[in-house]
């Protein structure tokens, strides 16, 4: 198994994907880029755990994951104010 093939990691992938979409043209840069980030890190940083070679370390990472989506979140609530 590869980490493609878990399920989280393409829903957080298609996230990341629908969010640079939807910003693609906003113009509140410094905003759009810390949120295209933190969509991106959430995919990635599942990613990275995976690749680990330990479970703690794909635990570490899992946390970084959850991390992201609360700062996604909280952007998204500034971005929709």
């Amino acid at each position: 198994m590869q980490f493609e093939d878990l399920n989280v990691w393409q829903r957080s992938a298609d996230l990341a994907c629908e969010v640079f979409i939807y910003f693609k043209t906003s113009k509140q840069f410094g905003l759009k880029d810390q949120i295209t980030r933190a969509a991106l890190s959430i995919s990635s940083n599942i990613a990275q755990g995976y690749e680990r070679k330990t479970a703690k370390d794909y635990c570490r990472f899992l946390s970084y994951s959850k991390g992201s989506c609360g700062e996604l979140r909280s952007q998204l609530y500034i971005a929709l104010k």
